[in-house]
Parts: C-alpha cells; structure tokens; sequence
C-alpha cells in the first residue's frame, strides 16, 4: 500500500508559478511511475507530466516548456515546478503512482490550483 500526499497548491496570478511536491509512504517508490494528474470542473482528468524510476519524463502538449516534473527517490518525493501560469491551467492536481511491472496504482487526494487575476 502506497500513500501519496500532495502540497504546494493555491492560488497565483496569470504568469506566476507553484512548485507542487508530493511524498509518498508505504514503500520505496523507485519501482513506480509517478505522475501527475488534473481535472478542471467539468472536465476529464488528463494526465500533465510523467516520469520514470529512471528519470525520463513526458509532458502534455499543453504543458509542454512550462512545466517541470522531477522525483527523488530516496525521499519518495514527485515534484512539479509550474511556471507561466494561465487560467487554463486551474484544476485540482492528483499525484499518481502507478508499479511497473504490478500495475497498482495509487492516488494522493488532491490539490487545488487556482490561476486568476
């Protein structure tokens, strides 16, 4: 069982950034996908950034040279720097951790991004 418990979330004005990070518990997450996830009102969840024990990523389009994922896997920890922010961009952010091989898949309860001026 792998708990995953984000922070970093708020508000900022159009342009600015957030720095998510989450921390997981439960078990060494090395052998694990990690990712982040978000879901504006009225939407589906889409998948913003991925990465692996190995540290390669992908990004959405949308996100694409704005966003920043990394993960430490000593300290269990995915972080997402955001930057430039826009409107668009306001959803509730869910960390993910999916097992390579397994497939468990566990999610963090969520954070909330909200871009506006």
């Amino acid at each position: 069982q792998v708990q995953l418990v984000e922070s970093g979330g708020g508000w900022v004005q159009p342009g600015g950034s957030l720095r998510l990070s989450c921390a997981g518990s439960g078990t060494n997450v090395e052998m694990y996908l990690l990712g982040w996830w978000r879901q504006a009102p009225g939407k589906q969840r889409e998948r913003v950034a991925v990465i692996s024990g190995g540290m390669t990523t992908h990004y959405a389009d949308s996100v694409l040279g704005r966003f920043s994922i990394s993960r430490d896997n000593p300290t269990n920890t995915v972080h997402l720097q955001m930057n430039s922010l826009n409107t668009e961009d306001t959803a509730v952010y869910y960390c993910n951790a999916r097992h390579l091989v397994e497939g468990t898949e566990y999610w963090g309860q969520g954070t909330q991004v909200t871009v506006s001026s």
